[in-house]
């Protein structure tokens, strides 16, 4: 049998002319990836094992970005140390506040990941930049500290499911309704330890913040990793963010899959993820009456220009639901930037909403939109676990930004095609 996107690359960087699913490899790495919360433990394990040094000062990337800016003082000390080490090692990919962004955000937009490479990151959303067609998958912090002196690691190969995407989205429904349809329909561990492999005629009527925002949440659906066919769009994002060389891993046809889903995006509605997993999905059209108490837009799923335009054209000239709070905050200082350019803050702030910083501090309830026992969020993030956001008797509902900034119009779930 041939193999598939996933295991093409992993073959490549293993140095074997091919791999087969359940086969353990050693593949070198093109990117250690690690944030302000995991890279401190894989810190003292770097130095538990005595290593010299970091493989490549350019393939380790650190980015501050949980509970920066430092919520207290245990978050300034673990950032302290970071830095430190940064500057000690000479790591040319630190990220400090000011320059920083949401590490998933940041990473594509920097260029720094493309297609064909194999990437490990100490967060579960690492999966982000198979969006890319890459390999990218979440580590712990032991791995990052192995894959940072070493600049390889150790691997099973997944064996992977197949997503045809046939047909076009309509108006309202964006990559967020799409991956939140897929894992209701194949539950939080349909995937598991499995490759997500996106393909067909309908993958070009994704943008790249769609799929992003899929590959994103692979990780929801119990995937190793979600990862996209690379087409004209690519290739456009990566020449624009002026990556470095890339190679193209099509799957071969007679690929091995383990089950294959054909996903007509033109029979897709808006979709909600109801607490406390996201694979406990509604569109929109059987939300019922869900009062919320505070509506957050932003994450490294759905942070970038494009949310940020959908929820401005649905906010623009309008007032926020009274007693209602809104949180928005853009992927990176880029998108903050052109968020000012647009006028897009102006009408966020007019409307009522918070315009914050780059963070993820609101996503998982590190700092910033904290809940209260008995409050609901509607939030564009990518869980909505028990306590995700702040009390384990609060509540998250997962949506795109259209269904987001329209509850935060009217202080309930709402349709924003109904607006």
């Amino acid at each position: 049998m041939g193999m598939t996107m996933t295991q093409k690359i992993l073959a490549a960087h293993a140095g074997l002319p091919e791999v087969k699913a359940g086969q353990f490899i050693e593949a070198d790495l093109d990117i250690v990836l690690g944030n302000d919360v995991t890279t401190p433990v894989a810190i003292n394990e770097f130095r538990k094992m005595g290593a010299k040094g970091v493989f490549d000062k350019k393939k380790v990337v650190i980015v501050p970005d949980h509970f920066t800016p430092n919520k207290d003082i245990k978050a300034a000390e673990q950032c302290k140390k970071i830095r430190e080490f940064a500057v000690d090692e000479d790591i040319e990919n630190y990220f400090e506040v000011g320059q920083m962004g949401i590490e998933h955000a940041l990473l594509p937009e920097k260029g720094l990941v493309v297609a064909g490479d194999v990437v490990i990151g100490a967060d579960s959303h690492t999966c982000t930049y198979g969006a890319l067609g890459a390999f990218s998958t979440g580590i712990g912090s032991t791995d990052m500290a192995a894959g940072m002196a070493r600049g390889k690691a150790w691997f099973k190969v997944p064996s992977a499911i197949k997503f045809e995407l046939v047909g076009k989205m309509g108006k309202w429904v964006s990559g967020k309704d799409v991956i939140l349809h897929i894992i209701g329909m194949i539950g939080v561990d349909g995937a598991l330890y499995k490759s997500m492999e996106f393909m067909g005629e309908g993958l070009g009527n994704l943008s790249m913040d769609d799929r992003l925002a899929m590959a994103n949440m692979a990780i929801e659906a119990g995937g190793k990793n979600g990862i996209f066919m690379v087409d004209d769009k690519t290739i456009a994002f990566m020449e624009e963010a002026g990556s470095k060389p890339y190679k193209i891993f099509a799957p071969d046809e007679d690929a091995e899959y383990d089950e294959t889903y054909v996903i007509d995006l033109s029979k897709i509605r808006p979709t909600v993820a109801f607490p406390h997993l996201p694979d406990n999905t509604r569109t929109i059209d059987e939300v019922g009456d869900v009062k919320i108490d505070q509506v957050v837009i932003g994450s490294c799923t759905n942070g970038r220009m494009e949310d940020m335009r959908v929820a401005a054209s649905i906010l623009k000239g309008k007032k926020v639901a009274k007693n209602l709070r809104v949180i928005i905050f853009p992927g990176t200082q880029k998108i903050y930037l052109q968020c000012i350019d647009e006028g897009l803050a102006r009408i966020f702030v007019e409307a009522g909403a918070v315009f914050s910083t780059p963070t993820c501090g609101p996503c998982l309830g590190g700092h910033m939109g904290i809940l209260a026992a008995g409050e609901r969020a509607v939030a564009t993030t990518n869980r909505n676990f028990v306590g995700r956001m702040g009390h384990p008797e609060s509540e998250v509902y997962l949506a795109s930004p259209a269904v987001a900034a329209a509850s935060a119009l009217t202080g309930k779930i709402s349709n924003p095609e109904l607006l």
